[in-house]
């Protein structure tokens, strides 16, 4: 046989042998199908990682609203923020740079969108409220703040300081020119804040953060709008929260809307969330139409801190005694249908329930001796 013939005969048998090398393959068509397989791949890694951040996202946006409802700035207030949201500091020590920024905006976006929510929200529902509750001869609309304010007479009776008289025309006339006498700043308690919307001079505590419209603004804001038509009574989030679990755990595929208390695992009233609805409840019977920290005279930051003042900076027991009751008194009016937690071991043993499972057993245990 020549050598050429050999030579080909050796490639032709090279060909039909199965490659066992792992290698990959060197045809025009097998390295396209590789590429191809290479190329699905990468787009299947890159849509888990586009859900993978868009579940971050939406994380990170619902946080951010739920900061926003508790009133907490993340510098002015960073003390109270770090002790609320622990989820931070973990979640920050585990990102570098990039994605700690992009979270940081994302809670920002989030806070910036529930603040505008709760605004126009409660610019709608304080109007049809005062419409309904005092029957003002003109009517408030919603849709024009300028018409609020110290211009209409059931928005500035609310907004007008405790110590002064809304009915004397000469204090209406010194609020509406502004005169150094009258001076409407963040030093007063506003009418709006008492119960009943009467206050007693010689006690100006008396009442204080009991009125309706309050009470109202909180449940829109923290469990339902829905939920302030019983603002008279006892709430009902204890149950709102309930069935937002229960709703959730049902239907875990679908999108569920959650209430916030349940987003920020609120059971209790706080000074916190309540400084921050009796903010947003000024801002809606001011005819300001766009917010600012500080509006004329008054100042909504230092207004927050006399109202965490009042609840933190107590002069004793006494006093803190008596805060203690005015948060029990609004945790009852808007969680006060469940107390779960409440229920111990050791209450639960002296229920009748548990009672009667000892009877029987007494029961069986002197049949069984008596035999």
């Amino acid at each position: 046989m020549s050598a050429p013939e050999a030579e080909h005969r050796n490639e032709s048998h090279s060909l039909t042998l199965p490659d066992v090398s792992g290698a990959v393959p060197t045809s025009a068509e097998a390295r396209a199908k590789h590429r191809i397989a290479v190329l699905e791949d990468e787009l299947q890694y890159m849509k888990q990682e586009r859900r993978g951040k868009q579940r971050k996202t939406t994380f990170y946006v619902s946080q951010g609203r739920a900061i926003r409802h508790m009133g907490i700035h993340l510098f002015l207030f960073h003390a109270k923020f770090n002790g609320v949201l622990l989820w931070l500091h973990e979640r920050l020590m585990q990102l570098n740079v990039d994605d700690s920024q992009d979270m940081l905006k994302q809670l920002k976006r989030g806070a910036n969108a529930m603040h505008g929510n709760n605004t126009s929200t409660l610019k709608d529902l304080v109007a049809a409220w005062i419409n309904q509750d005092f029957h003002p001869p003109s009517l408030l609309k919603s849709d024009d703040k300028h018409a609020h304010g110290f211009i209409h007479e059931i928005c500035g009776k609310l907004l007008c300081p405790s110590e002064w008289d809304w009915g004397d025309d000469h204090v209406k006339a010194g609020i509406h020119n502004r005169t150094s006498d009258y001076i409407v700043s963040e030093n007063s308690w506003p009418l709006f804040l008492y119960e009943n919307y009467m206050v007693k001079l010689d006690n100006l505590e008396q009442g204080l953060f009991r009125s309706k419209i309050l009470v109202q603004a909180f449940k829109a804001v923290f469990t339902s709008p829905s939920s302030t038509r019983e603002a008279d009574r006892d709430g009902d989030g204890a149950d709102i929260l309930e069935n937002n679990r229960r709703a959730r755990q049902q239907l875990n595929q679908v999108k569920v809307k959650t209430c916030v208390a349940s987003i920020i695992n609120m059971r209790k009233v706080t000074p916190c969330s309540l400084a921050y609805v009796v903010c947003q409840v000024c801002f809606a019977l001011s005819n300001v139409s766009s917010w600012h920290t500080v509006n004329g005279d008054f100042d909504y930051e230092a207004f927050w801190s006399n109202i965490m003042d009042f609840f933190e900076n107590v002069p004793g027991p006494v006093t803190q005694q008596r805060v203690d009751q005015l948060l029990e008194w609004w945790t009852r009016k808007v969680f006060s249908k469940n107390h779960c937690e409440d229920l111990t071991p050791a209450v639960v043993s002296r229920m009748s329930v548990t009672s009667l499972v000892e009877q029987r057993k007494a029961l069986e245990d002197a049949a069984f001796d008596s035999e």
